[in-house]
């Protein structure tokens, strides 16, 4: 159990597990907060993650925030958050996710 958040921990994510050291996984889970960042956005939300708590914490422009365990979760939580339905395999959100990694290896 996380002292800071309450969430238990996890064992990590299945998008990890090629992740052969801590520090790894946690470049891993940056990786994978980045991508979000970069298709949220568009409904008004953004994704942080500290690295130091289970999950990521999911915010609005109102300044309303939730933390969320997973990147299931995190769909979830967009969709109440902003009141849209959110398709994660949307063309567009594939568009931005490719452009987010033709940046990072630049």
């Amino acid at each position: 159990m996380c002292a800071n958040c309450g969430f238990p921990s996890v064992p990590g994510h299945w998008t990890e597990a090629g992740a052969s050291t801590p520090t790894d996984r946690l470049r891993a889970r940056f990786r994978r907060a980045q991508l979000l960042q970069s298709v949220l956005p568009a409904f008004g939300l953004s994704v942080h993650d500290d690295g130091a708590t289970p999950g990521v914490t999911l915010s609005d422009r109102t300044g309303r925030h939730e933390m969320v365990g997973d990147v299931n979760e995190v769909w979830q939580a967009a969709e109440r958050m902003s009141g849209h339905v959110i398709d994660p395999l949307d063309p567009r959100f594939l568009a931005e996710a490719g452009d987010a990694d033709r940046r990072e290896d630049i």
